[in-house]
């Protein structure tokens, strides 16, 4: 690989803006950046902010790029690829279509294996996301570090000896940040219940999700026994953390990822079925 990678996004949505504006900072320069959008606005927008290249369709220019980033809705992936495949020269294809597997984006284009699909999740709008990685056998050592460094452009990186974790990964951190939204607004809720303003609610449920997530991390002890630290028998957070067994909640929350991976898989399924 080059110094300053090349790469062409096919697509340029919310991720895609993510990832060019992490690459800029530091893996590449706006001229190696091509983008291919029918959004003629969105790659207006991309021209002023990033002073990165544009375009309506695919060319032949793909063919110079090191990387080819599938950025598009996965109903269209298909048809996207196969308007690709004749700029197809070698390049690494990084897919970032959330539920369709490599190995049916390769079939759809008669065995090209030089495919790496990953999940990111929302943070990394906010250079703060986590990415689940799989790589096809085609895939060489060089192109396999520039997909880790394009998606570290933007969070963590998690790589995967299975492509069938990939629905793990959707499961737990993909579909993750609703979660903590959905339990966000629980403490919100709870907050206006008991007599505090919404926005009184708000600051306290983002204060103390960051701050706990933050204290995780800086941690070596189990998160199990940071949460042993806070609860004293008896006191308050025991009679939440008992309130909240006696409601099953986290056997729920449990059975809610499970049911998140296998709609993954299902997904998977019904994507790859194309011919």
């Amino acid at each position: 690989m080059q110094n300053k990678l090349k790469i062409g996004f096919i697509g340029g949505g919310n991720m895609a803006n993510a990832l060019i504006g992490g690459l800029l900072e530091e893996l590449t320069v706006p001229e190696y950046i091509h983008v291919v959008d029918l959004n003629q606005d969105s790659l207006a927008k991309m021209k002023r902010q990033f002073g990165v290249m544009t375009a309506l369709q695919m060319d032949a220019s793909l063919e110079a790029m090191d990387v080819l980033i599938l950025a598009v809705k996965p109903q269209n992936l298909r048809e996207v690829v196969t308007q690709l495949q004749p700029y197809l020269k070698g390049q690494l294809l990084l897919s970032i279509a959330a539920g369709i597997r490599a190995v049916d984006i390769s079939r759809w284009l008669q065995g090209y294996d030089k495919i790496v699909r990953s999940m990111p999740n929302t943070p990394a709008l906010i250079g703060r996301g986590i990415t689940g990685l799989f790589a096809l056998e085609g895939v060489d050592g060089a192109q396999k570090q520039a997909a880790e460094d394009i998606m570290k452009a933007v969070g963590e990186t998690l790589w995967l000896a299975d492509e069938s974790l990939i629905d793990a990964v959707t499961a737990v951190s993909g579909s993750g940040p609703a979660y903590v939204f959905y339990f966000m607004e629980a403490m919100q809720q709870a907050a206006v219940e008991l007599g505090l303003s919404a926005a009184q609610g708000t600051q306290l449920a983002l204060a103390t999700f960051g701050g706990a997530a933050q204290l995780a991390a800086h941690s070596s002890e189990p998160i199990a026994t940071l949460r042993e630290k806070v609860t004293s028998k008896g006191g308050t957070t025991y009679a939440a953390l008992s309130s909240m067994d006696q409601s099953q909640i986290k056997s729920g929350i449990v059975l809610a990822i499970k049911a998140a991976a296998a709609r993954g898989k299902e997904l998977g399924d019904e994507f790859g079925a194309q011919a």
